[in-house]
């Protein structure tokens, strides 16, 4: 059953325990904080509840699903899979990086390879499969917290300071689950979702059983709350003078657990801390993850690239020679970004028994993860260039629109032979939302963190690279001339 809008946004007012200070939010689809963002996500629900968008739904045993959860078993299926991904991108332009598609894809990944599961405890892999049906049969938005805190880079403090550790782990084991408490970093987008998945991205110490729990829990479970950071969008009083924190807000939030129970059905790794990242790796969770991440970033990439051009007709600059040459590298980049993406399909991988799935080429993945990383400042930094002072020369809100005698002015001395004054209004205040604003500069540290530090996406790409095959290049120029 594919979910409306409507019906998502009621299933957020589940009693779920959201913090913003010492304030308890007490319906996330209502508060100024995340009201304007909650519709953004109906909107994809709708979208894809469409009975035309074929592009957003597959049908199975007479029954419709999001594209994503299509476990694909051609190359065909990876770009519908893609095509899914990139509408929904565009519907966000990009900014959504936790969108209702990313995990899902994470799940529907491990299921090509389900038995690794089973190393840990025989049935996990069948909790694996039985948990991806119930979040596609349900049509659920899932988010995820699959980082320690980050004082767990020295434990050892706790332990020579007897203070409790806050890294989440299991504190009990009975017949019927697990008892988990502590806290998880980062869940994006949690606020709006109805599941988190629980689990470790990074490795563990090999004793760090308790910490190995792979899990799954309703937003709403007894004894789990979330701690939003300081929402973006309450400091916009209208759309139009932050178009992009009013709407695109997807929030982060830590997720404490206290003494929060698991059932069995919906723990997948638990006392196995080898076991507890690799199940990322060693199926195409990974790929099919970071590839959304990356056509999400495509769609973003044509939006600045659109934007940077119309700021240049805005100021007349579009017919300056130096102006066009920076456009045409911006487009170029775009294309880039694209025909990665699109590589990605082209050079898929076979999983499961006998290649029975089809993986994105990791290699493409992980470039594209490295390309995005290195690219975003330097796109910002050019439309920052091109916008020159336009972004200081508003007034300060809408208000002087609403004072006849004001607006009159306004009108008069901020009109341009290329735009007139409150449409210059409104592009520039998009430009500076995505350049200068708290907005922005959230995203700026989220292109550059989403998958770990420079060093982690570099270390993929070191470990998908293939060295023999380079090696082989160059050793056989040596024997020849031998």
């Amino acid at each position: 059953m594919l979910r409306t809008g409507a019906q998502h946004l009621e299933s957020l007012r589940d009693g779920r325990v959201v913090y913003i200070g010492n304030e308890r939010v007490e319906d996330v689809t209502t508060h100024p904080a995340f009201r304007e963002a909650a519709k953004t996500v109906a909107h994809l629900f709708d979208m894809k509840a469409d009975p035309t968008r074929t592009d957003l739904w597959y049908e199975e045993e007479g029954e419709r699903y999001a594209m994503y959860y299509l476990r694909p078993k051609t190359r065909e299926d990876l770009k519908a899979r893609t095509m899914a991904h990139l509408r929904i991108a565009e519907a966000t332009l990009g900014m959504f990086g936790r969108s209702p598609d990313h995990v899902p894809s994470y799940i529907t990944g491990m299921t090509a390879h389900p038995e690794i599961f089973d190393e840990g405890r025989k049935g996990f892999g069948q909790n694996l499969l039985n948990y991806y049906d119930y979040l596609r049969k349900n049509d659920l938005y899932a988010s995820y917290a699959v980082l320690p805190p980050q004082a767990m880079r020295n434990p050892e403090l706790f332990q020579r300071e007897n203070r409790p550790v806050p890294s989440l782990r299991v504190v009990r084991e009975d017949d019927d689950g697990v008892v988990i408490t502590g806290m998880k970093m980062l869940a994006t987008g949690a606020v709006l979702a109805n599941e988190i998945w629980i689990g470790n991205i990074l490795p563990l110490a090999k004793d760090q059983l308790a910490e190995s729990i792979t899990c799954a829990v309703p937003v709403n479970v007894k004894g789990l709350s979330l701690w939003s950071r300081r929402p973006i969008a309450t400091a916009v009083t209208h759309p139009s003078e932050a178009p992009l924190s009013w709407r695109y807000d997807e929030t982060d939030s830590m997720v404490l657990c206290e003494e929060v129970k698991v059932p069995w059905e919906k723990v997948f790794v638990h006392q196995n801390a080898e076991l507890a990242k690799d199940i990322y790796v060693r199926t195409p969770g990974h790929s099919f993850s970071n590839h959304q991440s990356g056509v999400r970033f495509w769609a973003k990439v044509g939006f600045l690239v659109g934007l940077a051009s119309r700021i240049t007709q805005a100021t007349g600059a579009d017919k300056i020679p130096a102006v066009q040459d920076t456009l045409g590298r911006l487009a170029a980049l775009e294309a880039s970004i694209g025909s990665m993406v699109m590589g990605q399909i082209e050079n898929y991988e076979d999983w499961g028994p006998g290649g029975t799935f089809k993986g994105y080429n990791r290699r493409g993945v992980y470039a594209v993860s490295n390309w995005c990383y290195e690219h975003y400042s330097p796109m910002i930094d050019i439309i920052r260039e091109l916008c020159g002072g336009g972004v200081y020369q508003l007034p300060a809100d809408n208000s002087v629109l609403d004072d006849p005698k004001l607006r009159e002015t306004f009108e008069t001395y901020w009109y341009t032979p290329q735009l007139d004054a409150v449409a210059r209004m409104k592009l520039f205040r998009l430009a500076w939302d995505i350049t200068g604003s708290e907005f922005a500069s959230r995203h700026l540290s989220y292109e550059k963190a989403y998958l770990g530090a420079h060093f982690v996406v570099r270390n993929l790409n070191f470990k998908v690279a293939p060295w023999e095959k380079f090696h082989k290049i160059v050793d056989d120029i040596l024997e020849r001339d031998d």
